[in-house]
């Protein structure tokens, strides 16, 4: 974090991007999540100086009337709602910057506390994942479907990602941001479909298989999700000896976008381990 006084001193955008990091800094230690070295630690009381910061972006020439009350009705309030403030300013210096909130470069993802004692408490420690779960990609060519893969099956537990030879290189720009940081940290391998692991159970995402909700999902197992146009291919759908796995839909499209359905299987994948 940084003096107020000295946020005064800076110029512009890169003012506002060093508001915008400072207001993400105190949401993580009003939760009580924040990382090692970015604690507050000033003496002065931690809503005061969330005061003395907000007071910087309300000098900011291109704040808007409307933000500006907003943030001065919020900033009335005793007691002071730090986190709702905080939000707040924060969301509104990255639609100043032109930065999406789910751009991964302004935003500190949450990770959970230690428990007491651990000398680690507040560092990010090792990446928690049920063994043996996987997801195959085959022939995802969008890098934001990619990036959503990834941040979906992080986020889930998932070991691993397997993506096929003529899916989109996931260190493409675009997939890298949507992925929000989980492309770097997830385990990730590209590999034809006729090397996938014979000893673990295989099954597919497509129409026309066991509905969700009957499903019987593997402990450990690899699940094919297929290409945003053509699903899963003939192929593929052989090589899913264990089954196939289908979400009940009622829309007249009945259609979903491959992120979105294979956030829905993972839940219940996850429920049932």
């Amino acid at each position: 974090m940084i003096e107020p006084g000295k946020l005064f001193q800076l110029e512009g955008g890169q003012k506002r991007r060093k508001l915008a990091l400072t207001f993400g800094a105190l949401e993580r230690d009003i939760l009580g999540i924040a990382e090692k070295g970015t604690e507050y630690n000033y003496s002065l009381p931690r809503a005061e100086y969330i005061r003395q910061v907000a007071a910087v972006l309300l000098r900011d020439p291109k704040l808007s009337e409307d933000a500006g009350a907003r943030l001065r009705a919020l900033l009335a309030t005793d007691p002071l709602d730090e986190l709702r403030v905080c939000n707040y300013a924060r969301n509104t210096l990255l639609e100043l910057l032109g930065t999406f909130p789910a751009e991964w470069d302004l935003v500190i993802a949450p990770h959970n506390p230690a428990a007491a004692g651990d000398p680690q408490d507040g560092t990010v420690r090792a990446r928690d994942f049920f063994p043996g779960v996987a997801v195959y990609a085959e022939d995802i060519r969008s890098p934001f479907n990619i990036g959503s893969i990834f941040r979906t099956a992080e986020a889930m537990g998932a070991e691993k990602v397997l993506i096929s030879p003529h899916c989109i290189d996931p260190s493409q720009p675009r997939a890298i941001r949507s992925g929000m940081g989980c492309i770097e940290t997830m385990g990730w391998e590209r590999m034809p479909l006729d090397q996938l692991p014979a000893d673990i159970p295989v099954f597919a995402l497509e129409t026309g298989g066991t509905p969700i909700e009957e499903f019987k999902f593997p402990k450990q197992g690899i699940c094919i999700i297929g290409s945003e146009e053509l699903g899963v291919s003939p192929e593929a759908l052989a090589r899913a000896t264990y089954g196939t796995v289908t979400i009940p839909m009622k829309g007249l499209k009945a259609s979903l976008n491959v992120g979105v359905a294979f956030g829905i299987l993972m839940q219940k994948w996850v429920e049932s381990l």
